[in-house]
């Protein structure tokens, strides 16, 4: 079966054509400042790629806001808020946070009335302890990993309007979830980044794309996807992982063929079969998928048609 069946592919300046917007909104310096440690995105990926992704996202956001107001008139109900979920997925390494940040960056500046909010799915790891007590310390990140009855309470409680909904998170540095709860407060539009938005869970009769109103797959070939993923980590063990109290510190003490070692087999062995087997398989499912080659260039973008 052709899994390109039901999207529309587009080559970059034909992508461009649709938005070709010369008002980019924000500065090199600006995206320096959100981009994840190895990426790499330029002004050019915003004039090109994403501000015509942003204008398409600003047209099916205010599509679904008329439609929702046209029901509850219909149904002779009071209007209420109902947040617009945007969930972004995508390998490791493979450079999803950045669009993540992007995205909310731009909705903001061509919705400015707008309340968006971004979260990570790494919250909603289980704690380090829980999945030691599992015995699954070493499959972290696979799907069984995650508490997806949280998650799915989590968007329940988003989508059905609540004015403050907390999301757990996740520290990087010490590799595990934290006690400080991140606080969703009446979004407008809610980002939600993680490997793991797009897949279904194991033991749930729910999707948790079944909260999204639009979906994003950040895609590149598992070569290059490696190739980021070492050089990140190369990066984290010169800058982060320097700090005592990160949980790769001694790595970074240590003999640095011993640390690529590690970085290689955790990729061969978590990462790589993780991909494979539970994150590629759900990019068909996804409203827009935004394929990568080499130095990060979006060279094609795929939409699904109607």
């Amino acid at each position: 079966m052709n899994e390109w069946l039901n999207y529309d592919q587009f080559d970059r300046a034909t992508w461009h054509s649709f938005f070709p917007s010369e008002r980019v909104m924000l500065s090199q310096e600006n995206l320096d400042e959100i981009k994840s440690l190895n990426d790499q995105i330029s002004l050019a990926d915003v004039q090109e790629v994403y501000l015509p992704l942003i204008k398409l996202l600003q047209l099916q956001y205010q599509n679904y806001q008329q439609m929702h107001l046209q029901k509850m008139t219909f149904l002779k109900k009071s209007n209420r808020r109902v947040p617009y979920i945007i969930g972004i997925a995508g390998s490791v390494a493979v450079g999803k946070s950045t669009s993540a940040r992007l995205l909310q960056i731009l909705l903001h500046k061509l919705m400015p009335d707008l309340r968006v909010e971004l979260i990570t799915t790494d919250g909603f790891l289980y704690p380090n302890a829980e999945l030691e007590r599992r015995g699954i310390m070493a499959r972290k990140g696979f799907p069984e990993s995650y508490d997806m009855e949280k998650l799915l309470t989590f968007l329940n409680d988003v989508k059905a309007g609540e004015d403050r909904v907390a999301a757990p998170t996740y520290s990087h540095s010490v590799y595990d979830v934290m006690d400080e709860p991140q606080w969703i407060i009446e979004p407008d539009i809610l980002i939600v980044e993680g490997i793991n938005v797009l897949q279904l869970p194991s033991k749930q009769p729910l999707y948790v794309s079944d909260f999204f109103d639009f979906s994003v797959y950040v895609d590149a070939d598992a070569e290059l996807v490696e190739q980021w993923y070492l050089e990140r980590f190369g990066m984290l063990l010169d800058t982060a992982f320097q700090d005592p109290n990160n949980y790769y510190y001694s790595y970074a003490q240590g003999d640095r063929a011993d640390a690529f070692a590690m970085a290689k087999d955790v990729w061969r062995k978590v990462d790589l079969p993780n991909l494979n087997e539970y994150i590629l398989p759900t990019r068909n499912r996804a409203d827009i998928i935004l394929h990568k080659t080499t130095n990060h260039k979006i060279d094609r973008i795929y939409l699904r048609e109607d």
